[in-house]
């Protein structure tokens, strides 16, 4: 021991040294020392929040969601898309938005994807998108 102190700075008055003059350590077990550690920071008491829980605000989303599709429209030029993404893009504020206004920009970016496969589903779907635009909306029911 060195002045009755032991290592991490514990004190133990009881621990002799041996005739080496050796300091002899006495530790605890890790789960020793994490159970009492979890005993001083438990409160059996549950923690309760100062306001309810809150259900979603539906129509702030959807507020919040024109808004930043109306901010995206005149920048998504700047994009660094290849011209799939690009289309991509365009359908899928196209689709969110019902905006027509933007069916001109994803027929060009269609029509200058390289391959023909992919171009040929993006033309298509160009053209469901009309259908969609200029067919009459009907009620099912």
């Amino acid at each position: 021991m060195y002045g009755g102190k032991l290592m991490f700075g514990q004190h133990d008055d009881q621990q002799q040294p041996d005739d080496n003059n050796t300091p002899v350590v006495s530790v605890s077990s890790d789960t020793e020392l994490t159970n009492k550690a979890l005993e001083a920071t438990y409160s059996p008491e549950p923690v309760t929040t100062s306001s309810p829980l809150q259900v979603p605000d539906t129509d702030g989303l959807l507020n919040i969601k024109q808004e930043a599709l109306s901010q995206l429209s005149p920048l998504v030029s700047h994009l660094d898309q290849n011209p799939k993404e690009r289309f991509h893009t365009l359908m899928m504020m196209i689709q969110a938005s019902d905006n027509q206004a933007l069916i001109k920009a994803a027929y060009e970016a269609a029509s200058q994807i390289s391959d023909e496969k992919e171009k040929a589903q993006a033309l298509l779907d160009i053209v469901n998108e009309i259908n969609y635009f200029t067919h009459p909306q009907t009620n099912d029911k």
